[in-house]
Protein backbone atom coordinates (compact mmCIF):
# COMPACT_ATOMS: atom_id res chain seq x y z
CA UNK A 1 0.00 0.00 0.00
CA UNK A 2 3.09 2.24 0.68
CA UNK A 3 4.74 1.47 -2.59
CA UNK A 4 1.32 3.07 -4.28
CA UNK A 5 1.56 6.36 -2.42
CA UNK A 6 4.73 7.60 -4.71
CA UNK A 7 2.77 7.10 -7.75
CA UNK A 8 -0.24 8.69 -6.61
CA UNK A 9 1.08 11.09 -5.31
CA UNK A 10 3.32 11.69 -8.94
CA UNK A 11 0.17 12.72 -10.60
CA UNK A 12 -1.34 15.00 -8.00
CA UNK A 13 -2.98 17.62 -10.14
CA UNK A 14 -3.85 20.22 -6.80
CA UNK A 15 -0.72 20.25 -5.36
CA UNK A 16 -1.26 22.24 -2.08
CA UNK A 17 0.90 25.33 -0.99
CA UNK A 18 2.51 25.37 3.21
CA UNK A 19 -0.09 28.17 5.11
CA UNK A 20 3.68 30.06 6.16
CA UNK A 21 4.55 30.49 2.39
CA UNK A 22 1.09 32.22 1.21
CA UNK A 23 0.99 35.80 1.19
CA UNK A 24 -2.15 37.69 2.08
CA UNK A 25 -2.97 41.40 0.32
CA UNK A 26 -5.66 43.98 0.32
CA UNK A 27 -6.19 44.12 -3.37
CA UNK A 28 -6.59 40.12 -2.84
CA UNK A 29 -9.22 40.75 -0.05
CA UNK A 30 -11.24 43.21 -2.93
CA UNK A 31 -10.64 40.50 -5.57
CA UNK A 32 -12.06 37.74 -3.60
CA UNK A 33 -14.89 39.55 -2.78
CA UNK A 34 -15.74 40.52 -6.35
CA UNK A 35 -15.30 37.36 -7.57
CA UNK A 36 -17.74 36.13 -5.15
CA UNK A 37 -20.16 38.85 -5.72
CA UNK A 38 -19.73 37.55 -9.81
CA UNK A 39 -20.58 33.89 -9.28
CA UNK A 40 -23.51 34.72 -7.23
CA UNK A 41 -24.96 36.69 -9.87
CA UNK A 42 -23.96 34.21 -12.61
CA UNK A 43 -25.36 31.22 -10.16
CA UNK A 44 -28.78 33.28 -10.11
CA UNK A 45 -28.35 33.71 -14.08
CA UNK A 46 -28.16 30.06 -14.50
CA UNK A 47 -31.35 29.38 -12.16
CA UNK A 48 -33.24 31.59 -14.29
CA UNK A 49 -32.30 30.55 -16.74
CA UNK A 50 -32.89 26.67 -15.96
CA UNK A 51 -35.95 27.59 -14.55
CA UNK A 52 -37.42 29.44 -17.44
CA UNK A 53 -39.63 27.53 -19.75
CA UNK A 54 -39.33 28.44 -23.80
CA UNK A 55 -40.84 26.98 -26.97
CA UNK A 56 -38.93 25.11 -29.31
CA UNK A 57 -40.89 25.04 -32.83
CA UNK A 58 -40.88 21.26 -34.91
CA UNK A 59 -41.77 21.06 -38.25
CA UNK A 60 -43.01 17.42 -39.43
CA UNK A 61 -45.62 16.52 -41.99
CA UNK A 62 -49.47 16.55 -41.31
CA UNK A 63 -51.30 13.80 -41.05
CA UNK A 64 -54.38 15.40 -40.34
CA UNK A 65 -54.81 16.37 -44.29
CA UNK A 66 -57.90 14.76 -44.71
CA UNK A 67 -59.68 16.85 -41.86
CA UNK A 68 -62.04 19.87 -42.65
CA UNK A 69 -60.53 23.25 -41.77
CA UNK A 70 -62.87 25.71 -39.65
CA UNK A 71 -63.06 29.38 -41.25
CA UNK A 72 -63.58 31.97 -38.77
CA UNK A 73 -64.46 35.23 -41.00
CA UNK A 74 -65.56 38.61 -39.46
CA UNK A 75 -65.50 41.16 -42.91
CA UNK A 76 -67.42 44.83 -43.36
CA UNK A 77 -68.20 46.35 -46.55
CA UNK A 78 -69.53 50.10 -45.89
CA UNK A 79 -70.15 51.04 -49.42
CA UNK A 80 -71.95 47.88 -50.46
CA UNK A 81 -75.26 46.48 -49.39
CA UNK A 82 -75.81 43.12 -48.11
CA UNK A 83 -78.31 41.97 -51.17
CA UNK A 84 -75.29 42.47 -53.89
CA UNK A 85 -72.94 39.91 -51.98
CA UNK A 86 -72.36 36.51 -52.78
CA UNK A 87 -69.46 34.66 -50.62
CA UNK A 88 -68.73 31.66 -53.02
CA UNK A 89 -66.00 28.63 -52.57
CA UNK A 90 -64.10 26.99 -55.34
CA UNK A 91 -61.04 24.47 -54.60
CA UNK A 92 -58.56 23.07 -56.77
CA UNK A 93 -60.27 20.11 -57.29
CA UNK A 94 -63.05 21.61 -59.74
CA UNK A 95 -65.87 21.81 -57.20
CA UNK A 96 -67.13 24.88 -57.03
CA UNK A 97 -69.66 25.67 -53.76
CA UNK A 98 -72.22 28.36 -54.55
CA UNK A 99 -73.60 30.76 -52.16
CA UNK A 100 -71.55 29.51 -48.80
CA UNK A 101 -73.49 32.49 -46.87
CA UNK A 102 -76.11 29.23 -46.03
CA UNK A 103 -73.51 27.19 -44.51
CA UNK A 104 -72.48 28.97 -40.78
CA UNK A 105 -72.41 32.79 -42.00
CA UNK A 106 -74.34 35.70 -41.27
CA UNK A 107 -75.20 39.08 -42.96
CA UNK A 108 -75.77 41.63 -41.21
CA UNK A 109 -77.27 45.03 -43.06
CA UNK A 110 -74.85 48.61 -41.75
CA UNK A 111 -77.37 51.26 -41.71
CA UNK A 112 -77.65 54.63 -40.29
CA UNK A 113 -80.10 55.90 -37.85
CA UNK A 114 -81.54 59.86 -37.61
CA UNK A 115 -78.47 60.66 -36.06
CA UNK A 116 -75.99 59.42 -38.30
CA UNK A 117 -74.46 56.89 -36.11
CA UNK A 118 -74.16 52.94 -37.92
CA UNK A 119 -76.06 50.12 -36.11
CA UNK A 120 -75.84 46.90 -37.38
CA UNK A 121 -78.93 44.59 -37.98
CA UNK A 122 -79.33 40.64 -38.77
CA UNK A 123 -80.21 40.05 -42.17
CA UNK A 124 -83.02 37.61 -42.81
CA UNK A 125 -82.23 34.78 -44.89
CA UNK A 126 -84.59 35.36 -47.76
CA UNK A 127 -82.54 37.93 -48.74
CA UNK A 128 -79.44 35.98 -49.95
CA UNK A 129 -78.42 36.80 -53.40
CA UNK A 130 -79.84 33.55 -55.39
CA UNK A 131 -80.76 29.98 -54.18
CA UNK A 132 -78.33 27.48 -55.86
CA UNK A 133 -79.49 24.69 -53.64
CA UNK A 134 -82.78 24.16 -55.64
CA UNK A 135 -82.67 23.37 -59.41
CA UNK A 136 -84.41 25.24 -61.93
CA UNK A 137 -85.98 22.79 -63.00
CA UNK A 138 -87.66 22.23 -59.45
CA UNK A 139 -88.13 25.98 -58.73
CA UNK A 140 -89.83 27.03 -62.22
CA UNK A 141 -91.99 23.21 -62.52
CA UNK A 142 -94.39 23.63 -64.99
CA UNK A 143 -97.93 22.18 -64.94
CA UNK A 144 -98.08 18.54 -66.28
CA UNK A 145 -100.94 17.89 -69.35
CA UNK A 146 -104.52 18.79 -68.47
CA UNK A 147 -103.51 20.11 -64.74
CA UNK A 148 -104.91 23.58 -63.88
CA UNK A 149 -103.01 26.01 -62.13
CA UNK A 150 -101.40 29.41 -62.43
CA UNK A 151 -98.40 29.61 -64.25
CA UNK A 152 -96.34 32.52 -64.03
CA UNK A 153 -94.39 34.31 -66.97
CA UNK A 154 -90.52 33.74 -67.28
CA UNK A 155 -90.07 36.71 -69.78
CA UNK A 156 -89.00 34.56 -72.22
CA UNK A 157 -85.91 33.36 -70.49
CA UNK A 158 -87.80 29.94 -70.62
CA UNK A 159 -90.14 27.92 -73.14
CA UNK A 160 -93.85 28.18 -72.14
CA UNK A 161 -95.53 27.15 -74.84
CA UNK A 162 -96.90 24.13 -73.70
CA UNK A 163 -96.45 25.15 -69.89
CA UNK A 164 -93.77 23.41 -69.19
CA UNK A 165 -92.39 25.68 -67.20
CA UNK A 166 -93.89 28.09 -65.01
CA UNK A 167 -91.95 31.19 -62.50
CA UNK A 168 -94.47 31.75 -60.03
CA UNK A 169 -91.73 33.39 -57.58
CA UNK A 170 -89.30 36.08 -58.06
CA UNK A 171 -86.52 33.76 -57.03
CA UNK A 172 -88.02 31.03 -60.30
CA UNK A 173 -87.31 34.42 -62.43
CA UNK A 174 -84.07 35.53 -61.09
CA UNK A 175 -82.40 31.82 -61.81
CA UNK A 176 -83.76 31.08 -64.92
CA UNK A 177 -82.09 34.90 -65.97
CA UNK A 178 -79.33 33.17 -64.35
CA UNK A 179 -78.93 30.04 -66.81
CA UNK A 180 -79.64 32.49 -69.73
CA UNK A 181 -76.91 34.63 -68.78
CA UNK A 182 -79.27 38.02 -68.72
CA UNK A 183 -78.84 40.90 -66.19
CA UNK A 184 -81.40 40.71 -63.98
CA UNK A 185 -80.80 44.25 -62.54
CA UNK A 186 -83.33 44.87 -59.34
CA UNK A 187 -86.31 43.09 -60.91
CA UNK A 188 -88.10 46.13 -61.47
CA UNK A 189 -91.36 45.76 -63.62
CA UNK A 190 -90.94 42.18 -62.91
CA UNK A 191 -94.68 41.50 -61.13
CA UNK A 192 -93.36 38.65 -59.37
CA UNK A 193 -90.73 40.67 -57.68
CA UNK A 194 -93.20 43.52 -57.35
CA UNK A 195 -95.63 42.12 -55.24
CA UNK A 196 -93.28 40.10 -53.24
CA UNK A 197 -91.51 43.59 -52.21
CA UNK A 198 -88.23 42.37 -53.60
CA UNK A 199 -87.61 45.51 -55.50
CA UNK A 200 -88.85 48.16 -52.71
CA UNK A 201 -86.30 46.29 -50.27
CA UNK A 202 -83.62 46.64 -53.32
CA UNK A 203 -84.35 50.00 -54.07
CA UNK A 204 -84.64 51.28 -50.34
CA UNK A 205 -81.06 49.92 -49.17
CA UNK A 206 -79.18 51.23 -52.19
CA UNK A 207 -81.34 54.30 -52.01
CA UNK A 208 -80.03 54.60 -48.24
CA UNK A 209 -76.45 53.48 -48.72
CA UNK A 210 -76.53 50.84 -46.74
CA UNK A 211 -73.24 48.54 -46.12
CA UNK A 212 -72.83 44.91 -44.87
CA UNK A 213 -71.10 42.68 -42.52
CA UNK A 214 -70.93 38.69 -43.07
CA UNK A 215 -69.41 36.89 -39.84
CA UNK A 216 -69.75 33.65 -39.22
CA UNK A 217 -68.24 30.05 -38.97
CA UNK A 218 -67.95 27.13 -41.55
CA UNK A 219 -65.88 24.07 -42.97
CA UNK A 220 -64.26 23.83 -45.53
CA UNK A 221 -61.84 20.72 -47.17
CA UNK A 222 -58.04 21.19 -46.48
CA UNK A 223 -57.69 21.81 -50.24
CA UNK A 224 -55.79 25.14 -51.63
CA UNK A 225 -58.47 27.41 -52.86
CA UNK A 226 -60.25 30.72 -53.08
CA UNK A 227 -63.07 32.30 -51.15
CA UNK A 228 -64.39 35.12 -53.19
CA UNK A 229 -66.61 38.10 -52.36
CA UNK A 230 -68.23 39.40 -55.80
CA UNK A 231 -71.56 41.42 -56.51
CA UNK A 232 -74.70 40.17 -58.14
CA UNK A 233 -75.69 36.27 -57.88
CA UNK A 234 -73.23 33.49 -58.60
CA UNK A 235 -73.68 30.63 -60.87
CA UNK A 236 -71.47 28.17 -63.33
CA UNK A 237 -72.29 27.86 -66.37
CA UNK A 238 -70.18 26.05 -68.82
CA UNK A 239 -67.19 25.40 -66.66
CA UNK A 240 -66.95 28.60 -66.05
CA UNK A 241 -67.64 30.74 -62.24
CA UNK A 242 -69.56 33.56 -63.36
CA UNK A 243 -71.70 36.36 -61.62
CA UNK A 244 -74.08 38.97 -62.63
CA UNK A 245 -72.87 42.26 -62.78
CA UNK A 246 -75.70 44.12 -63.64
CA UNK A 247 -77.35 45.76 -60.38
CA UNK A 248 -73.52 46.46 -59.35
CA UNK A 249 -72.93 48.34 -62.81
CA UNK A 250 -76.53 49.98 -63.04
CA UNK A 251 -75.30 52.58 -60.88
CA UNK A 252 -71.59 54.25 -61.44
CA UNK A 253 -71.91 56.73 -58.81
CA UNK A 254 -72.72 53.97 -56.21
CA UNK A 255 -70.76 50.52 -54.85
CA UNK A 256 -67.38 49.66 -54.17
CA UNK A 257 -65.52 46.75 -52.27
CA UNK A 258 -63.94 49.27 -49.81
CA UNK A 259 -63.70 47.00 -46.86
CA UNK A 260 -62.41 45.79 -43.30
CA UNK A 261 -61.41 42.80 -42.33
CA UNK A 262 -62.08 42.74 -38.76
CA UNK A 263 -61.13 39.15 -38.17
CA UNK A 264 -59.46 36.22 -39.79
CA UNK A 265 -58.67 32.38 -38.87
CA UNK A 266 -58.53 29.05 -39.22
CA UNK A 267 -59.15 26.22 -37.23
CA UNK A 268 -59.88 26.47 -33.59
CA UNK A 269 -59.77 29.93 -31.67
CA UNK A 270 -56.31 30.69 -29.84
CA UNK A 271 -55.18 33.68 -27.98
CA UNK A 272 -53.49 36.57 -29.80
CA UNK A 273 -50.33 35.53 -27.66
CA UNK A 274 -50.01 31.93 -29.15
CA UNK A 275 -51.16 32.26 -32.74
CA UNK A 276 -51.04 35.52 -35.28
CA UNK A 277 -53.30 37.10 -37.05
CA UNK A 278 -51.66 39.12 -39.57
CA UNK A 279 -55.39 40.56 -41.02
CA UNK A 280 -56.78 41.47 -38.05
CA UNK A 281 -58.13 44.85 -38.26
CA UNK A 282 -57.04 45.61 -41.83
CA UNK A 283 -58.80 48.04 -43.82
CA UNK A 284 -58.81 49.08 -47.95
CA UNK A 285 -60.73 52.25 -48.59
CA UNK A 286 -60.12 52.98 -52.60
CA UNK A 287 -63.00 54.13 -53.27
CA UNK A 288 -62.38 53.04 -56.51
CA UNK A 289 -65.66 51.04 -58.33
CA UNK A 290 -64.18 48.66 -60.28
CA UNK A 291 -61.35 47.56 -58.31
CA UNK A 292 -60.04 43.64 -57.41
CA UNK A 293 -58.56 42.66 -54.07
CA UNK A 294 -56.67 39.77 -53.89
CA UNK A 295 -54.87 37.87 -50.31
CA UNK A 296 -52.86 35.10 -50.94
CA UNK A 297 -52.57 33.25 -47.47
CA UNK A 298 -50.41 30.30 -46.58
CA UNK A 299 -51.98 28.15 -44.22
CA UNK A 300 -49.75 26.48 -41.58
CA UNK A 301 -51.40 23.42 -39.49
CA UNK A 302 -49.87 24.26 -35.66
CA UNK A 303 -50.00 22.70 -32.48
CA UNK A 304 -49.19 23.77 -28.96
CA UNK A 305 -48.12 21.42 -26.44
CA UNK A 306 -47.87 22.75 -23.07
CA UNK A 307 -45.19 21.62 -20.53
CA UNK A 308 -47.82 21.42 -17.36
CA UNK A 309 -50.87 20.85 -19.03
CA UNK A 310 -52.31 17.28 -19.93
CA UNK A 311 -52.52 15.86 -23.61
CA UNK A 312 -56.32 16.93 -23.64
CA UNK A 313 -55.31 20.21 -23.60
CA UNK A 314 -52.98 20.22 -26.56
CA UNK A 315 -54.38 22.67 -28.98
CA UNK A 316 -54.73 22.37 -33.01
CA UNK A 317 -54.92 25.49 -35.05
CA UNK A 318 -53.63 26.91 -37.91
CA UNK A 319 -51.48 30.22 -38.87
CA UNK A 320 -50.63 32.04 -41.86
CA UNK A 321 -48.85 34.47 -43.41
CA UNK A 322 -50.39 36.80 -46.32
CA UNK A 323 -49.39 38.94 -49.31
CA UNK A 324 -51.91 41.49 -50.36
CA UNK A 325 -52.75 42.82 -53.83
CA UNK A 326 -55.24 45.22 -55.79
CA UNK A 327 -55.52 46.16 -58.98
CA UNK A 328 -57.74 48.07 -61.30
CA UNK A 329 -60.05 45.96 -63.54
CA UNK A 330 -59.49 48.50 -66.60
CA UNK A 331 -55.79 47.09 -66.40
CA UNK A 332 -52.34 49.62 -67.23
CA UNK A 333 -50.66 51.32 -64.72
CA UNK A 334 -51.82 53.29 -61.57
CA UNK A 335 -50.52 55.88 -59.13
CA UNK A 336 -49.36 52.96 -56.93
CA UNK A 337 -47.62 51.33 -59.58
CA UNK A 338 -45.77 52.98 -61.79
CA UNK A 339 -43.60 50.45 -62.73
CA UNK A 340 -46.34 47.50 -63.34
CA UNK A 341 -48.61 47.05 -66.10
CA UNK A 342 -51.78 45.53 -64.16
CA UNK A 343 -53.84 42.55 -66.42
CA UNK A 344 -56.98 43.64 -67.62
CA UNK A 345 -60.42 42.23 -66.91
CA UNK A 346 -61.92 40.43 -64.08
CA UNK A 347 -64.43 40.53 -61.44
CA UNK A 348 -64.75 43.19 -58.83
CA UNK A 349 -64.49 42.21 -55.26
CA UNK A 350 -62.34 40.69 -52.76
CA UNK A 351 -60.50 37.41 -53.29
CA UNK A 352 -58.91 35.04 -50.42
CA UNK A 353 -56.69 32.79 -52.17
CA UNK A 354 -55.38 29.99 -49.10
CA UNK A 355 -52.77 27.73 -49.38
CA UNK A 356 -52.87 24.37 -47.17
CA UNK A 357 -49.13 23.46 -46.39
CA UNK A 358 -48.70 19.48 -46.12
CA UNK A 359 -46.43 20.35 -43.20
CA UNK A 360 -47.22 21.04 -39.56
CA UNK A 361 -45.45 23.32 -36.76
CA UNK A 362 -45.67 21.55 -33.07
CA UNK A 363 -44.44 24.40 -30.47
CA UNK A 364 -43.62 22.34 -27.56
CA UNK A 365 -43.11 23.70 -24.18
CA UNK A 366 -39.95 22.35 -22.08
CA UNK A 367 -37.28 23.90 -19.92
CA UNK A 368 -34.74 25.68 -21.44
CA UNK A 369 -31.99 24.08 -20.06
CA UNK A 370 -31.56 20.71 -18.40
CA UNK A 371 -30.21 19.54 -14.72
CA UNK A 372 -27.08 18.75 -15.92
CA UNK A 373 -26.60 21.84 -18.35
CA UNK A 374 -27.30 24.23 -15.12
CA UNK A 375 -24.65 22.19 -12.87
CA UNK A 376 -22.43 22.39 -15.48
CA UNK A 377 -23.50 25.97 -16.07
CA UNK A 378 -22.65 26.58 -12.53
CA UNK A 379 -19.30 24.84 -12.27
CA UNK A 380 -18.25 26.28 -15.33
CA UNK A 381 -19.24 30.18 -13.81
CA UNK A 382 -17.35 29.64 -10.36
CA UNK A 383 -14.34 28.19 -12.05
CA UNK A 384 -14.26 30.80 -14.80
CA UNK A 385 -14.40 34.03 -12.11
CA UNK A 386 -11.88 32.27 -9.56
CA UNK A 387 -9.39 31.56 -13.01
CA UNK A 388 -10.03 35.03 -13.72
CA UNK A 389 -9.42 36.47 -10.47
CA UNK A 390 -6.58 34.72 -9.79
CA UNK A 391 -4.57 35.90 -13.02
CA UNK A 392 -5.99 39.98 -11.83
CA UNK A 393 -4.54 39.24 -7.91
CA UNK A 394 -1.28 37.99 -9.54
CA UNK A 395 -0.73 41.03 -12.00
CA UNK A 396 -1.72 43.37 -9.00
CA UNK A 397 0.28 41.62 -6.34
CA UNK A 398 3.43 41.95 -9.15
CA UNK A 399 2.94 45.92 -9.35
CA UNK A 400 2.48 46.15 -6.19
CA UNK A 401 5.69 44.74 -4.96
CA UNK A 402 7.66 46.50 -8.37
CA UNK A 403 6.53 49.82 -6.99
CA UNK A 404 7.63 49.03 -3.20
CA UNK A 405 11.38 47.81 -5.35
CA UNK A 406 11.56 50.63 -7.09
CA UNK A 407 10.90 52.88 -3.21
CA UNK A 408 13.40 51.00 -1.53
CA UNK A 409 16.45 52.13 -3.90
Amino acid sequence: MSGQRPKLISIDAFAKTVEDARIRTTSGGIITLLCIAIVLFLIRSEYVEYTSIITRPELVVDRDINKELDIHLDISFPNLPCDIISLDLLDETGDVQLNVLRSGFQKFRIIQDSNGHKLEELLDVDSTPLNNDISLEELAKGLKEGEQGHCGSCYGALPQDKNQYCCNSCESVRLAYAEKLWGFYDGSNIEQCEKEGYVKRITERINNREGCRVKGTSQINRISGTLDFAPGASFTMNGKHVHDLSLYQKYPDKFNFDHIINHLSFGAIVPDGLSTHPLNGHSSSLGAKDHMFSYYLKVVATRYEHMLSKKADTIDTNQFSVITHDRPLKGGKDEDHQHTLHARGGVPGVFLNFDISPLKIINREEYAKTWSGFVLGVISSIAGVLMVGTLIDRSVYAAEKAIRSKKDL
